[in-house]
């Protein structure tokens, strides 16, 4: 006889089936409009703009304990935030973004008050004052016209991830590296696509050896060909461009550096297939060349089958729901159903509960639910659990239970209160999915994703390495270029003067290593900013003196091409918050390009206007031949001409991709607006900064007397230290020209220190990359003497990276001169070394005086 399980004295059936009807009419009632604000899954917590708390959902009042009546227009979020966090996060947002932000709600929605998208976690604190790790998304709330009229955050409970994280530290999981992971398939190829590496994973996936494979195939090989040809038609239709049908299909988008994770079809040895889900990633050098790629992959059957077993599942369910036919028989066929009384006693399970749980229905009928609790779950999960019930709402959420012989399952859960006569619950109806299965594929993604932080570790330490070359070739290419240029100029300001063919070529030498030495300027310029090493110095900046100098400096260009110009007037002073040169320089970047690609006769306008959020809108256009779309998402990539490079224009296609970091590293956003035959517009917004207070000062400046040589002056020593041949020789041209200098040379630091203490010289030309000691430590050793403490010493060198000029200076050098020599540059600077020898030669001053009375000529 069929047992038949009583609900309030009636049939289980009867009762579900009021259930179904009464969640229909939810559903047709519209209960979907309120996804977000009524989900008991996240917490949606709406403010307006001055941050109190206006809507406070089921979902927060499940994970804080507040009931909405407890905080609507009493608090703001930041009040159920851990208060020292959030007075980290306002230092942190105030350092980062170059701007004072209270520690209070401003700086929980800064951010998002700027338009930039904010994802963060801290520690809310519920009402019982225990705490939680929470992951927080906040979206400014505007109205029609963009105002900002509130925020909402909307937040998840982070404690399981943690725990998660946790488990797998305890574990080492971290010490089982990709090559070494027998879960995973790792081939990597070459740039051809031929396999050069086939870990355990893969062979034990595909059952080849690694010697069947390595040198011989490609990935593509492995994969069902149909599958392989429809994916290279569909990328083909998605990007425009014929992709052939084979290992190209799978490694085209990561060629790009696209992120790509797809799925196909494998073949294994044997001949039979499984679903594979495969990550692709390029490989690259220095250069940043690709040289290979990586693909890791995984067996998806399991996870295919719990899926479409799922899909299956709920259809069937859906189908008997809809019919009503024997409510019960399909619950009992499709779900794992369990009923308990307000006091947790277990009164019905069906088959399949006790099917995964391995207790037979004997021994679990009467029992306390916590018969399977696994005590994973942290006491406030459970508490909050039973409040929501036991409030007659419903509850869902994923939980891990204990089976009877020790192993764990996870099941997605929804309990629903059967509610009597007065309204309070009398039975509560879990209706439970398993899902054991996809925790353990997420346990397993979890993993790849730590080996994969480690290789991006590998990628940054190799980021490191090429900003580290590109200073070496720096120095190397600058050592040759200053003899070329210096002599070139020598040639150039001869006597007597070259001739007319003489001075044009001399002309096109110095063009053309100016130019190679500009080139040489922005590679190391954007290595240091990729770097994170380039420093800024942020100071209220005038728009209109610096728009004055940049016009100055770019009327010369324009007038050669007919380009008529047009700068912004100012009726007011306009400050923006930015490092003067860096600022400087992207203006003058976006101008000669506007120039630069602009047509005949054309016309470049730049202008200034309010930005939004209290920024400052720099915007340059011109009428050009413009761009079309596909050409505009490549524009600030690096040496990405886009097809100008066989054209009449110089460039390296490095400009816009500074400016786009140095605008952003100043804490603004740069775009542009372009279309075919109309012209771009490039702008870029930072942040409004209040004229600066100008302090007063009493006195007058005294100017520093320099002593004029006499005719009968005696004459004066310079030694110069150098190893380089070609630069000694032009040297020795340049100081030629003092009709009183005699030039002394050294071609080592230990030389140059023997030499200096035996002849005293006024002078000291220093290079820094010298064989034996360096320039920096014959310096130290030439200071620690009184015989030569006095001297001053001019660095002359390749090493021309910010840095460089940084340490020299610190180490004590009157001046830090770069190679290639600009030679007025140079008489200039041994004219103030020789003008201070004169006044502190006699005396023999330490360092300390000698600085203090420099100061009026730095």
């Amino acid at each position: 006889m069929e047992q038949k399980v009583m609900l309030n004295g009636d049939p289980l059936a009867a009762k579900v089936a009021t259930l179904v009807r009464r969640e229909e009419s939810l559903l047709k009632a519209g209960a979907l409009q309120n996804a977000i604000l009524n989900s008991a899954n996240f917490s949606s917590i709406a403010t307006d703009e001055n941050g109190v708390i206006q809507i406070f959902n089921v979902g927060a009042e499940r994970m804080l304990g507040y009931a909405a009546g407890d905080v609507l227009n009493k608090i703001t979020p930041a009040d159920i935030s851990d208060a020292q966090e959030v007075i980290a996060r306002a230092k942190t947002l105030s350092a980062e973004l170059g701007t004072t932000i209270a520690p209070g709600f401003e700086a929980l929605v800064f951010k998002a008050s700027r338009g930039i998208e904010d994802i963060y976690e801290l520690t809310y604190i519920r009402k019982d004052g225990s705490r939680f790790p929470a992951i927080v998304s906040v979206t400014a709330l505007r109205d029609e016209q963009e105002c900002i009229i509130g925020y909402l955050l909307i937040g998840t409970d982070n404690t399981a991830r943690k725990h998660a994280e946790a488990s797998l530290l305890k574990a080492r999981a971290l010490q089982n590296a990709i090559y070494n992971s027998a879960n995973f398939s790792c081939i990597a190829t070459d740039a051809k696509g031929v396999i050069q590496l086939f870990n355990v994973g893969a062979e034990r996936m595909m059952g080849y050896t690694t010697a069947e494979v390595v040198n011989q195939i490609t990935p593509a090989d492995l994969h069902d060909q149909q599958e392989v040809i429809a994916r290279a038609a569909a990328l083909s239709i998605e990007f425009a461009t014929p992709i052939a049908p084979g290992f190209e299909a799978l490694v085209f988008k990561a060629s790009r550096g696209i992120e790509d994770i797809y799925e196909l079809t494998k073949i294994r040895k044997d001949g039979s297939r499984f679903p594979a889900m495969v990550s692709v990633t390029a490989l690259r050098d220095a250069e940043e060349a690709v040289i290979g790629y990586l693909l890791i992959g995984s067996d998806n059957t399991a996870r295919r089958q719990v899926e479409e077993e799922r899909k299956r599942a709920e259809a069937r369910a859906a189908e008997a729901l809809r019919e009503l036919k024997d409510v019960r028989a399909a619950i009992d066929e499709h779900a794992i159903v369990a009923i308990t009384d307000p006091r947790g006693k277990i009164t019905y399970v069906n088959d399949r509960f006790c099917g995964i749980s391995k207790y037979s229905r004997e021994e679990l009928l009467g029992q306390d639910h916590r018969i399977i609790n696994s005590e994973f779950h942290p006491k406030e999960f459970m508490r909050t659990l039973w409040r929501t019930i036991g409030d007659g709402r419903v509850w869902k959420g994923e939980i891990r239970n204990k089976a009877k012989d020790g192993t764990f399952y996870w099941v997605d859960v929804t309990i629903v209160p059967y509610l009597g006569k007065e309204g309070k619950p009398i039975q509560y109806i879990s209706i439970r999915t398993d899902i054991t299965e996809r925790k353990h594929f997420e346990l397993a993604l979890q993993q790849t994703n730590a080996e994969l932080e480690t290789a991006r570790y590998a990628a940054e330490k190799a980021n490191l390495a090429k900003s580290d070359f590109l200073s070496s070739m720096s120095h190397e290419l600058r050592s040759p270029l200053n003899a070329i240029l210096g002599f070139a100029q020598l040639m150039e300001s001869a006597s007597p003067p070259p001739t007319v063919t003489q001075t044009k070529s001399i002309s096109r030498i110095l063009q053309a290593g100016w130019y190679l030495l500009k080139l040489i300027n922005e590679v190391l310029d954007l290595a240091v900013i990729e770097s994170g090493k380039v420093s800024l110095s942020k100071e209220p900046v005038s728009l209109s003196d610096l728009m004055n100098e940049c016009q100055s400096m770019m009327e010369p260009q324009a007038q050669e091409r007919g380009i008529s110009m047009s700068f912004p007037l100012f009726e007011n002073p306009v400050f923006v918050s930015a490092d003067r040169t860096r600022l400087k320089q992207i203006i003058i970047n976006l101008v000669s390009n506007a120039i630069k690609y602009n047509n005949e006769q054309g016309t470049v306008v730049v202008d200034c206007a309010a930005g939004a959020s209290k920024r400052v809108r720099i915007s340059v256009k011109d009428t050009g031949a413009g761009l079309p779309p596909e050409k505009l998402m490549q524009l600030f990539t690096p040496f990405n001409r886009l097809g100008q490079e066989a054209g009449s224009v110089a460039g390296t296609g490095i400009g816009l991709v500074v400016s786009k970091r140095l605008v952003e590293l100043m804490g603004g956003v740069i775009g542009v607006q372009s279309s075919v035959g109309m012209g771009s517009v490039f702008w870029f917004e930072l942040l409004a900064a209040q004229e600066p207070q100008v302090a007063a000062h009493s006195g007058e400046a005294k100017p520093v007397d320099r002593p004029e040589a006499s005719d009968d002056a005696p004459r004066r020593t310079l030694l110069y230290v150098e190893d380089n041949p070609a630069n000694m020789e032009l040297v020795e041209e340049l100081i030629a020209r003092f009709p009183d200098m005699a030039l002394v040379t050294a071609v080592n630091g230990t030389l140059g220190i023997e030499i200096a203490r035996a002849t005293v010289p006024e002078v000291i030309l220093m290079d820094i990359n010298l064989p034996g000691i360096s320039g920096i430590k014959a310096l130290k050793i030439l200071r620690a003497d009184p015989a030569t403490a006095h001297i001053p010493v001019i660095a002359l060198s390749a090493n021309a990276m910010p840095r460089d000029l940084e340490k020299g200076l610190e180490a004590g050098f009157f001046r830090y001169l770069t190679k290639p020599i600009q030679i007025k540059h140079f008489m200039a600077s041994v004219k103030e070394a020789l003008e201070c020898a004169a006044r502190t030669g006699a005396e023999h001053i330490t360092k300390t005086q000698c600085n203090d009375q420099l100061l009026g000529h730095s």
